[in-house]
Parts: structure tokens; C-alpha cells; sequence
């Protein structure tokens, strides 16, 4: 049976409740507002040691006690960070219930940490979010932050009318005629040329309205989820997204690489910290550009104590960029890039990281 998402991670996350003796829960907004099952779910599901190469890490279950909702779930974020999985949630969106986001929350912890060696309720496709890549994912959950409907469960598939791609170019202010949308139910004698004209529409509209560089790419592609070039258009939408976000914050100045760049260089330049040539400078490898910059966006945030910074092995460089996207969340930037993307100085995502930042550095 495939199950939606929503209701595959609420039995998922209700099989291990019940196995740590925990209350279930019912849904991903009220159920969770206090942070308990979330303690519960992280004690259960984090690594115990009993597979080779991957060392314990026991949650510190002592937020339990904190009386404040909001410092509770502040402490609990702390133990999803120590597992990677502090994304998309900050503590006011767990204690308000959020549930778009804290359902993008659980269903990370659910691709990171599954542990489910041998599934009892094997009438449950588990391996509906299996297969994914990391930049996949990265879409999927952005996509389903912004509160698209339906939810995007698979990549692919479930944008294979251009609803969702519709829905995306609104969020980026480019105007859609939903008089000329097929919209569902489908009837099933030519649903899927609905389907098709949808498409050719959600091109159109990227290369007319949006101006975005779609050569090569007809509807066809974003119909029969040709990998490629779908992720050429959803990258575009994303980081159109990004940029939108800091022209609002901006009074509306047009951004452009180069001006994330020049922002970025005169705020660590400010702070005496060593600047970047571009979004593919390899001293990004490091995170240290990273986390000088959320440290001068916030003074005296970061432990450089903690830091390793010369002669760096691959795994102190995944460390730093660990702590560098957690810091990024902890001072507010909505960072959607994972910390491989920094290590591996992946120039679309870095920018990503950058802009962000820069949104959050504007509030100050």
C-alpha cells in the first residue's frame, strides 16, 4: 500500500513512540507544539552503536524538564542537530504547530535516520522516499515548505501535471492564467494530454514570463520527469525565490550574484575576516567564509575554539560545514543546502547559503 506522506511519517514516527513507551501522536502541529515526541522519536531513531563505523550518539534528554515550550524546544533542536537534522523548523514553528514545516522536520529525520531493520508493517512501501538524491531532496522540501498542494511525496511524479510548477510561479511573482490549467480530477481518455498542455504552459511561462534560460526543454521533459532538465527548471524557480527574498528586504534593488558577492565581501571585510573571489572560491571548502560571516552578522556567535582550520582532513570539513548551516538556522537564515554543498564548494548552493544570509543580515 503506498501511502500518502503525511500518513506514512505520522505511522513511522508512531512505531518507534510506541516502542520508547511514548503517547502517539495524531498529527505534526498540536501533538508536537511541546516537544515531547520529538524527544522521544530522537531517542529512538539516533545511532546505538550496533552498526559498524557509526558511533553512538545518546540524546541528552534533559530539556524534558525545561518548563518554557519555546527553551524546550530550543534544547530539543539542539539534539536534532546533533544527529544533521536541524533543518527547516525554528523553535517558534515547532511550539506554534506549523505543520507544513514541522512535517518537511520529521519526514528529514525519517530519510537520515529510518531506523527500521526489519519493518513489522511490511503492508507499508518504505521505500517510497528511498532513491532520492541529495539535491532531489533538497527541492522536495523546499517545494513543500512554501506549501504547495499536493505535497510533493516524489519528485517527479508528482509534477507531472505542472500544478505544483504553477504554484511555484506565483510564490516568484510571475502571473499565471489558471483559465488556461487543465485542473483534476482527469478524465482518464485524455488526461494525459491535459496533463501535457499543462506542461507546455509551465515552459512557456518559464521562458516568457520568467526569462528563464530553458533551451532544449519542452513539456514533454517536466511530463515524463526527465531528471535534467526538470532540476534545470527548479533550480531557476528556487534560486529566483532566494533573490526574490532579499529585493523585498532590499527596497526592491535587482540582485544579481555579484551583489550577494560584493554584500558578502564588504561585511567580512567590516570585520576584519579574509574575503571571497566568487561562489566557487575553494576556501568555501572549509566553511570558514561560513561562519565568519554569521559571525559578523552576529558578533561572537561562533566558537572558533571548536573550529579546525589549517590542513583540513574531508570530515573536519564536513564537521565545520556541519556547525556552519546550524549556526546559519540558529541565527535565523532559512538555509535550505546541505553541509556537503559547502564542502564540495557547489556553486548554485553556496550562493544559496550566501543569500540567505544576506536576508538574515539585512534584519539586523
Amino acid at each position: 500500500i503506498k501511502l500518502a506522506e503525511k500518513e506514512l511519517l505520522l505511522r513511522w514516527a508512531n512505531y518507534h513512540l510506541q516502542e520508547a513507551g511514548c503517547p502517539k501522536i495524531n498529527n505534526f502541529s498540536s501533538d508536537i507544539k511541546d516537544s515531547k515526541a520529538y524527544y522521544g522519536l530522537l531517542n529512538q531513531v539516533s545511532p546505538k552503536g550496533d552498526e559498524d563505523g557509526v558511533p553512538p550518539i545518546a540524546i541528552d534528554m534533559s530539556g524534558l524538564r525545561e518548563k518554557d515550550d519555546l527553551k524546550r524546544a530550543e534544547l530539543m533542536l539542539d539534539q536534532a542537530d546533533r544527529l544533521g537534522c536541524r533543518q527547516f523548523v525554528m523553535p517558534p514553528d515547532v511550539v506554534r504547530g506549523n505543520p507544513k514545516l514541522n512535517l518537511a522536520f520529521v519526514a528529514n529525520l525519517f530519510n537520515k535516520y529510518p531506523a527500521l531493520k526489519k519493518p513489522e508493517n511490511q503492508d507499508i512501501d518504505w521505500s517510497s522516499f528511498e532513491g532520492e538524491t541529495r539535491e532531489e531532496r533538497t527541492f522536495r522540501n523546499w517545494m513543500n515548505s512554501l506549501g504547495v498542494n499536493p505535497r510533493v511525496n516524489h519528485l517527479y511524479a508528482d509534477i507531472d501535471d505542472a500544478l505544483v510548477i504553477f504554484q511555484l510561479y506565483e510564490q516568484i511573482k510571475v502571473p499565471v492564467n489558471w483559465d488556461k490549467v487543465n485542473k483534476p480530477p482527469y478524465a482518464k481518455l485524455g488526461s494525459k494530454m491535459k496533463k501535457l498542455e499543462n506542461c507546455n504552459y509551465a515552459v512557456e511561462l518559464g521562458k516568457k514570463e520568467a526569462k528563464f534560460s530553458l533551451v532544449g526543454i519542452a513539456g514533454q521533459d517536466l511530463h515524463e520527469g526527465n531528471k535534467t532538465l526538470t532540476l534545470a527548471l527548479l533550480w531557476q524557480l528556487m534560486r529566483r525565490y532566494t533573490l526574490n527574498i532579499l529585493e523585498d528586504l532590499g527596497d526592491g534593488q535587482k540582485v544579481t550574484d555579484d551583489t550577494i558577492v560584493t554584500w558578502v565581501n564588504g561585511s567580512l571585510t567590516e570585520a576584519g575576516k579574509p574575503t571571497i573571489s566568487s561562489f566557487k572560491d575553494q576556501s568555501i571548502s572549509s566553511s570558514l567564509p561560513v561562519l565568519d560571516l554569521i559571525d559578523a552578522i552576529r558578533p561572537g556567535s561562533i566558537r572558533y575554539d571548536l573550529l579546525k582550520t589549517d590542513d583540513l582532513t574531508e570530515e573536519e570539513k564536513l564537521n565545520n560545514a556541519k556547525y556552519a548551516i546550524s549556526m546559519a538556522r540558529k541565527i535565523g537564515a532559512r538555509v535550505y543546502a546541505l553541509p556537503e554543498d559547502l564542502v564540495e564548494v557547489k556553486p548554485k548552493m553556496v550562493m544559496t547559503v550566501f543569500a540567505c544570509l544576506m536576508a538574515r543580515g539585512f534584519k539586523n
